[in-house]
């Protein structure tokens, strides 16, 4: 199995998110993932390889993702949901910068509903 299929998973993910210039290149049997994204999505991207390589024993992946700012991700609101709830799943969030995304359609912060779409800004 080559590098770039033992992290596959990891790849697909960050090309699915839109990781900006992103490189994979496996030279001198380690596999070399470069690019920019939210911290978010970074932060993603170690989970996955996390899963891959649970004690990073392997040393055959060089992961560098540059953390750029900008960007925004749609949420589906779920019953038990309130923008504070929400704003822990994404780090440095505040439930005031999601409410303050969306104010045209939040009118009042504590009363959001199943079902409603709303822009959490990365």
């Amino acid at each position: 199995m080559s590098l770039t299929e033992k992290y596959q998973k990891l790849i697909d993910f960050a090309e699915a998110k839109g990781v900006q210039n992103l490189s994979v290149v496996e030279q001198n049997s380690v596999l070399y993932v470069t690019g920019e994204a939210t911290a978010m999505v970074k932060d993603q991207l170690w989970k996955i390889y996390d899963e891959i390589d649970p004690d990073m024993r392997a040393a055959d992946m060089v992961l560098k993702i540059e953390v750029v700012e900008g960007g925004e991700e749609i949420y589906e609101i779920k019953k038990g949901d309130n923008l504070s709830k929400i704003a822990k799943k994404y780090p440095g969030m505040t439930w005031q910068k999601i409410y303050e995304a969306n104010k045209d359609q939040i009118k009042d912060p504590n009363l959001i509903h199943p079902g409603q779409k709303i822009i959490i800004p990365l």
